[in-house]
């Protein structure tokens, strides 16, 4: 009964993400991504803040100035900032399915810095992955799109990020890292904006898709918490990708995009080699 509990909240996280994006991307199209950013990091502080404070705790928690939570916070910039940058710029379907191979650099990056041992099974799942990606990027074709780039960077980020949680403080509340976290949408904001400029006082339209976008985005945080921290992870962990696939629905009904074969095959492949990955990992 937990497994399935877990597994409908990895479901419900994974809809509020794509849900989140579709507003990012359709406020994108009159706001500058760094205000989008500082608006909807802002908005995530002060309902993560209120939430810590009432549950008793302070908003700052000592551990956000270790080295660990450090890096956190620069790779929470970077992924935010590029795969924000990613949906606003192409396909939400196309920026999602790139995505998915976070898990496949995370497995990497636990060989790096965690000394796991990754047998030739996994390490030519996590090559079919990177295959994958280059089906749906297609660099040197004519279908490639150099902003595609941004949602590469933004998986390197989000992996990191996955990463330095992993060693985070354990006495550390699910609030106060959201508190950090979304802090940091602040800062990658800014960094945006003084680059790009262009400020506006948004429409109603813009205010409803922000606060959308932040409603949803705590929502999609809870329910990822909820769902890693219980349950069977071999079981559980694979309905992540289901985020591909809420991503692809709502791009093709609300900003009316097809996506080729090309892409629908790079989909394919990664989604299949990440979820080998996952439960290859806690086989063992």
């Amino acid at each position: 009964m937990e497994t399935l509990r877990s597994s409908l909240l990895m479901v419900v996280a994974m809809l509020a993400f794509a849900l989140e994006d579709m507003f990012v991307k359709s406020v994108a199209q009159s706001l500058p991504v760094g205000q989008i950013l500082i608006l909807f990091g802002i908005g995530g502080m002060v309902i993560f803040a209120t939430m810590a404070r009432a549950q008793g705790r302070s908003v700052w928690h000592p551990g956000f100035g270790t080295r660990v939570m450090v890096l956190r916070s620069v790779s929470e910039v970077v992924g935010r900032l590029c795969y924000t940058l990613a949906i606003a710029l192409t396909p939400l379907s196309s920026a999602s399915a790139i995505l998915q191979a976070t898990p496949l650099v995370v497995a990497v990056g636990a060989v790096v810095f965690f000394n796991e041992t990754v047998g030739w099974r996994r390490w030519l799942a996590i090559s079919v992955g990177f295959i994958g990606v280059l089906l749906i990027l297609r660099p040197g074709l004519s279908g490639f799109e150099p902003a595609s780039v941004f949602a590469v960077l933004g998986t390197l980020g989000f992996a990191g990020r996955d990463l330095a949680t992993r060693a985070a403080p354990k006495n550390m509340a699910n609030a106060q890292l959201g508190f950090l976290g979304f802090a940091m949408l602040v800062l990658a904001g800014a960094v945006a904006l003084a680059w790009t400029g262009g400020v506006q006082w948004p429409t109603p339209r813009d205010w409803g898709g922000v606060c959308g976008a932040i409603v949803i985005g705590v929502i999609a945080y809870n329910a990822l918490t909820g769902a890693m921290r219980s349950g069977d992870i071999s079981i559980v962990a694979p309905f992540r990708y289901t985020r591909l696939v809420f991503a692809m629905v709502l791009g093709i009904l609300v900003f009316g995009e097809t996506p080729d074969a090309m892409t629908l095959i790079g989909s394919a492949v990664i989604v299949a080699s990440g979820v080998f990955t996952l439960l290859r990992s806690q086989r063992k």
